[in-house]
């Protein structure tokens, strides 16, 4: 218990590494976007920008505590996320609060966030913020499903549900990792985070061609500040589970920053090549191309 404690620091260090690095990473990316689309885009520092000027803004608005709650337990997701996964492998300090048993908690925290923005945003009693709830729980029922496809497939293969145990297994050189000793598993997780993270051709949840983004329509000031800040956190942390289930882990800082950033960077490779699907087109491809190499990774195995 006290050795816990003694990580409390390393922990909150964690969060402040990955919270800048989220910022600077997306950032960087949706630069990267606009100069494929021929545009300038953002300043690298415009996240910090949005995030301070949005946390200095108050709102005198009412609605119902389950409202104010929904970016709360955004937060609380993402953040929940990092601090009970190991970051950088053999660090007894930047394993955070991982324990046996914690890729199952993991997945828990990948899912609590949306439900509770739905449930926030649901009580707003926007239309917009109904509409981008209904996109959002549809498109992410059926975009976990791979995922958890192949999280038993990985479980299975490696007997053990320790993320530290399963990285572990991956130390072997790079033929050892899981890309290699399971390509289906990673076929079925990778077409899953691509919806998970919200870019084209799935990003129905915001669409901000047709409604004003989505559930956070009425979410503004300090509230919006919070659900800025999940989404760089919870970014980087999602990449992180996928790091060390499928890529090998890291051994240090900056071959996480690198394997972040590229496994990020095919999310956005992908958004900038194709065009936003429907709700259903998107439902049907996870359905149709996702789930199969997710069961067949378990039959294997």
């Amino acid at each position: 218990m006290d050795f816990e404690w003694i990580k409390i620091p390393y922990a909150l260090l964690s969060l402040f590494i990955v919270l800048n690095y989220g910022l600077l990473m997306t950032a960087l990316v949706t630069k990267i976007g606009a100069r494929a689309g021929r545009r300038y885009g953002i300043p690298i520092y415009q996240n910090y920008i949005d995030i301070l000027k949005n946390m200095a803004l108050r709102t005198s608005l009412t609605h119902g505590v389950m409202f104010y709650l929904g970016p709360v337990f955004r937060l609380s997701g993402g953040v929940g996320l990092l601090l009970f996964m190991p970051l950088i492998f053999g660090s007894e300090m930047f394993s955070n609060f991982s324990f046996a048993g914690d890729l199952m908690l993991v997945l828990y925290f990948i899912f609590f966030g949306m439900l509770g923005m739905a449930l926030g945003a649901g009580e707003s009693g926007s239309p917009h913020a109904a509409i981008g709830v209904s996109r959002g729980l549809s498109q992410v029922t059926t975009s976990e499903l791979p995922l958890a496809l192949a999280v038993f497939a990985v479980a299975l293969q490696y007997q053990t549900l320790s993320i530290t145990d399963i990285v572990a297994a991956q130390q072997h050189g790079w033929t050892s990792w899981t890309l290699f000793t399971n390509p289906l598993a990673v076929i079925a997780a990778m077409f899953s985070f691509l919806g998970s993270m919200m870019r084209p051709p799935f990003d129905i949840v915001l669409a901000p061609q047709e409604i004003p983004i989505g559930p956070p329509t009425e979410y503004h000031s300090s509230y919006l500040a919070a659900m800025q800040t999940n989404r760089m956190i919870f970014a980087v942390a999602k990449v992180v589970v996928y790091m060390n289930l499928f890529f090998g882990g890291a051994s240090n800082w900056f071959e996480l920053f690198i394997k972040v950033f590229l496994i990020y960077l095919f999310s956005a490779f992908v958004g900038v090549c194709f065009p936003r699907f429907r709700v259903e087109q998107s439902v049907r491809w996870f359905l149709v191309w996702a789930v199969p190499p997710g069961i067949l990774a378990i039959l294997l195995v």
